[in-house]
């Protein structure tokens, strides 16, 4: 992308610990808006949910190395790991390998 509305320094953005993101202003009355996460991940683009504006985030990745990684889906999303008896049950890929030997 080559065409930002500006280039902003994360030192001049608010956070919003509510939605965690950092935003600033957009000229078009919403704010662009930029995640721990994407900053982590390198990402300098933030973008504004109203408009097709984007701006360009300033800022040094090293800050952001340590965020840990996007919460992952609830666990009514996932797969019931769960026996009945309440354990949790995992299984071992190996334990159910099983080599075949072909004729020549």
């Amino acid at each position: 992308m080559g065409a930002y509305y500006d280039e902003i320094e994360i030192e001049d953005m608010a956070w919003d610990e509510e939605k965690g993101v950092y935003h600033y202003p957009c000229p078009c009355g919403d704010r662009f808006e930029i995640t721990r996460r994407q900053l982590a991940d390198c990402e300098d683009i933030a973008t504004c949910p109203s408009c097709s504006l984007i701006i360009r985030v300033i800022f040094d990745p090293l800050d952001f190395e340590d965020e840990p990684p996007e919460e992952e889906e609830s666990p009514s999303e996932e797969e019931d790991t769960t026996s009945e008896d309440g354990s949790e049950h995992f299984e071992d890929a190996m334990e159910k390998l099983s080599l075949t030997s072909e004729a020549d």
